[in-house]
């Protein structure tokens, strides 16, 4: 169970989303103490558990995803697991979905339904589009999110068609933007009292709204912000060298102090007392002669001597690190960004870190993601079905 002092603790969550947007969104709250019960169709459950890498036929990624959260199977089609739903729903504070609009309404499970029976509920819902406009009943996943956000169209090389980050991040951003909305609404709800409210989260606006400063330069002045590679736009030096061994290190010097530290670290003082280069706009304006020169320097050494010469200079250096670099790191190690567990079969494996770190009230892996319907006897109990009436239901294959 959830730990008292968990700052989320005392709320109820039930998840009705799969894969990854959703179930991110409830991860995050289920991690700080929200009790979540997580809906999963009893043909299989959310087909997350057998995405990527599999361990003894179970997604690992699944282990992380929904830990401590609660496995209910309910058949959603049966008139009986749409009232357990709804009973659920009663006693919950959040409900989280990520269907495609329309769908709980075919089932009977729209905002009106779910509010008529709780009027202080808040729905997340996470959808490709939104709730509305023309294309809100289309399908739409991070990868459509990220395109139609702005993200893709910036990401690679100008000489090179755009590319995806390595992971699904549409989907998580839209996950931590239906976090911060379900928490605005229910802080609404405590201090002014009321209704519940509805937190429409779209992947593409999700995405959209962190583009930084791309809508007004394109509306000022009609600039279309495109693909530059590893640099970062407009601000001078800020790149991603590649170092004698091979290996590449990311470099932040464009603030002015910064830059001139690194000018003397590598041994050009005069450009560090170059008047032209006393602020970011005179740098990036001589931008491909400082990455040359940049680049130069790197390439003469190892990556650990060029940690070690930026380091202790003060100016903002990393490598560009593999997990495995992240498995031996003394920062993550000393941030307990590595949490240790066990799998069901008493198999030792690494978790991430939970974040954020809260001082007085942190979150905490109490359990792995849980089998498909683990808790389905127990939380149908607690709603007062006795022992003969699950079995019926099970019978009928409705949970």
């Amino acid at each position: 169970m959830a730990v008292i002092n968990k700052p989320l603790a005392g709320l109820k969550v039930i998840e009705l989303g799969t894969l990854i947007a959703g179930p991110f969104a409830a991860r995050i709250m289920a991690e700080f103490g929200a009790e979540v019960i997580k809906i999963e169709s009893p043909d299989g459950g959310d087909p997350l558990r057998k995405w990527r890498k599999l361990y003894e036929g179970t997604s690992l990624w699944w282990y992380v995803q929904s830990r401590n959260k609660k496995s209910v199977t309910v058949n959603l089609k049966h008139a009986a697991g749409r009232e357990i739903v709804l009973k659920l729903v009663a006693e919950a504070d959040i409900v989280i979905e990520n269907f495609r609009p329309g769908v709980l309404e075919k089932l009977g499970l729209s905002w009106d339904a779910l509010s008529a029976v709780n009027p202080g509920l808040v729905m997340l819902r996470l959808s490709g589009f939104g709730q509305t406009g023309p294309m809100a009943a289309q399908p739409g996943f991070g990868a459509m999110g990220e395109s139609m956000g702005g993200l893709r169209y910036v990401t690679g090389f100008q000489d090179r068609p755009p590319v995806k980050t390595g992971i699904s991040i549409g989907d998580s951003i839209a996950g931590l933007w239906g976090v911060i909305g379900t928490l605005m609404a229910l802080r609404h709800k405590e201090v002014n009292g009321g209704q519940g409210q509805v937190v429409d989260v779209a992947l593409y606006e999700a995405v959209f709204a962190m583009m930084e400063s791309l809508v007004p330069e394109f509306d000022v002045f009609g600039f279309v912000r495109e693909r530059t590679g590893n640099i970062m736009p407009g601000i001078t030096p800020s790149n991603t060298h590649t170092t004698k061994d091979g290996k590449h290190v990311a470099i932040g010097a464009n603030g002015d102090a910064i830059f001139r530290r690194l000018m003397q670290a590598i041994g050009r003082a005069d450009l560090a007392s170059d008047v032209q280069l006393a602020d970011n706009a005179g740098r990036d304006a001589r931008r491909d002669e400082i990455y040359a020169l940049i680049d130069g320097w790197v390439a003469t050494q190892d990556e650990v001597a060029v940690l070690a010469i930026l380091a202790a200079a003060e100016v903002p250096a990393s490598r560009v690190f593999s997990v495995a670099d992240m498995f031996v790191d003394p920062q993550f190690l000393a941030r307990q960004m590595l949490e240790s567990a066990s799998l069901p079969d008493g198999k030792s494996f690494k978790m991430p870190g939970i974040v954020p770190k809260l001082s007085g009230t942190p979150g905490s892996t109490e359990w792995i993601g849980p089998t498909l319907g683990q808790h389905t006897d127990e939380v149908l109990a607690a709603l007062g079905y006795d022992a003969a009436v699950i079995s019926q239901l099970r019978a009928a294959a409705t949970i």
